[in-house]
Formats: structure tokens, sequence, C-alpha cells
């Protein structure tokens, strides 16, 4: 089973930027379309950005088209997503899984941005 780990959140100012990782252990990603998903206070978990696994396509939630890129690196077992021009809006806990996501979710990372 494939245990996901995501890092690089932080507090950053409307406007900033964060680069968010998923690093996978226990088993290879390379074959599994990935996904980045986020859960606001208060909210349902949404999905944000999606990513095949051959790296031919990327699809992404209306909120955060334009401002994200999703990426992966299959040799390193990890999964990337590029976040700029924050708003306020975009704070939440993020967290990477398979798209569509199975049952097994991470601790994810929290992003808070500062208005």
């Amino acid at each position: 089973q494939v245990q996901l780990v995501e890092s690089g959140g932080g507090l950053v100012q409307a406007g900033g930027s964060l680069r968010l990782s998923c690093a996978a252990s226990g088993r290879t990603l390379s074959r599994a379309d990935m996904g980045w998903f986020r859960q606001a206070p208060g909210k349902e978990r949404e999905f944000v950005a999606g990513i095949n696994w051959s790296l031919d396509n990327t699809y992404y939630a209306d909120s955060v088209k334009g401002r994200f890129v999703i990426s992966r690196d299959n040799a390193k077992n990890t999964v990337y997503l590029q976040m700029n021009s924050l708003t306020p809006e975009d704070t939440a806990v993020y967290y990477c899984n398979k798209n569509p996501p199975t049952s097994s979710w991470g601790q994810g990372t929290q992003v808070t941005v500062s208005s």
C-alpha cells in the first residue's frame, strides 16, 4: 500500500507563492493518475488539480486555473503543486491522493494565506 506525505505548506501573504510536494513510499505512483485536493475550515474537501500518469494531461478546478500548476516526477515518486497568486480563499489543508481518490488520506499540509 502506498503512503503519501505532503509538505511545503506554510503562511504566505496574498499574492505570494508556495510549492507543495507529495512524496510516495511503499509503492510506485508511476501508473497512477494523481491529484491535489484541499479542505478549508467548515467546508467539504474539494478537487484542486489532477495529472495523469503519462504526463500528457493536467486539469484544474476553475478556482485555481491559471494560478496553480501540477506536475510529477515519476522517477522520484513525487507529485508537486506550484501555487502562485495566492489569495485568502486558498487557505486550506492540502492533500494529495490518487485521482479519483482512495479512502486513504495523508495528514496534508496547511496553507494559510493572509490578506
